[in-house]
């Protein structure tokens, strides 16, 4: 599938459609940019009959490419990465302090901040999840619950990465660290179960935990547990250039999860154009 100008959630319900069956029978491993250029795999579960030529599905914002039998129902998380190619227009200021950033987080990496699209319009994905966890509203969209929850549980991690770099500790190792298999510091996915940092680390962790007691009390009672993410996001296959004095091609891969957004606000201060939302449920990455 090649699509623009749709978002997952939308092509998935196209596909639905198109085959008979319930939304819950399409799956993908993860969301997709509506506006990017992008592909991705989608699978319908259809075990008892024979599928439909899907490349007939015709639409303005996505195509089918190609379809094959396959035993598996594809799920979020299936998923160990994206390969970005983003054109940067209208760069402006000083070229060798843009060189110079992009240098160093070749090698160190970047704080590995949740994106703006994982929070919704204006945040509203968190204030979403606070009500629903403070019981003021009822969700019984579980897609919609997932994406609260996901929405409160990365402001979380947010706020203990910024914690971090406010007292000057990005790129550092702090006395009590859980390290990632790649041997960089972590931050908490809160959920049940004993943060299993220790001294400074914990200290700074129940810190932030104690400002949003809510919160964490609430990704508790969801049923979630405690997990670690790398507060660095370190580009892989990374490489840039000028196609034109204002313009700055970037190329890289990063793990699930992580966003290229991230990346690009250390290299520059940049700006998205306002674009018309109404039909997503969030803006996705």
């Amino acid at each position: 599938m090649i699509k623009s100008g749709a978002n997952t959630q939308y092509v998935a319900a196209q596909i639905a459609e198109f085959a008979g069956v319930r939304d819950l029978d399409v799956g993908y491993a993860g969301l997709k940019d509506r506006y990017g250029i992008t592909r991705q795999w989608f699978s319908v579960w259809m075990p008892k009959v024979q599928e439909p030529d899907f490349t007939a599905l015709v639409h303005d914002e996505f195509k089918v490419l190609s379809q094959a039998r396959h035993v598996k129902k594809l799920r979020p998380g299936d998923l160990l990465g994206n390969h970005f190619d983003i054109l940067l227009r209208d760069v402006a200021g000083d070229k060798s302090a843009i060189e110079a950033n992009l240098k160093a987080l070749s090698s160190a990496g970047v704080p590995n901040y949740f994106g703006e699209q994982r929070f919704g319009r204006e945040g509203d994905n968190v204030e979403q999840g606070r009500a629903m966890l403070a019981r003021e509203i009822r969700v019984r969209n579980k897609k919609k619950k997932g994406i609260y929850l996901s929405a409160v549980r990365s402001f979380i991690f947010n706020e203990v990465l910024a914690e971090r770099i406010r007292r000057g500790l990005w790129g550092e190792q702090m006395a009590g660290d859980i390290l990632s298999d790649q041997g960089a510091p972590t931050g908490p996915l809160w959920g049940r179960g004993r943060l299993t940092t220790e001294d400074d680390t914990l200290l700074l962790e129940t810190d932030i935990a104690a400002q949003h007691p809510q919160l964490c009390e609430g990704l508790e009672h969801a049923g979630l547990t405690q997990e670690r993410r790398a507060l660095a996001a370190i580009p892989e296959q990374f490489s840039w250039g000028w196609p034109e004095d204002d313009q700055l091609r970037l190329t890289f891969s990063l793990p699930a999860g992580y966003y290229a957004t991230s990346l690009i606000r250390e290299v520059l201060r940049a700006e998205e154009p306002q674009r018309d939302v109404t039909n997503d449920i969030a803006p996705v990455e």
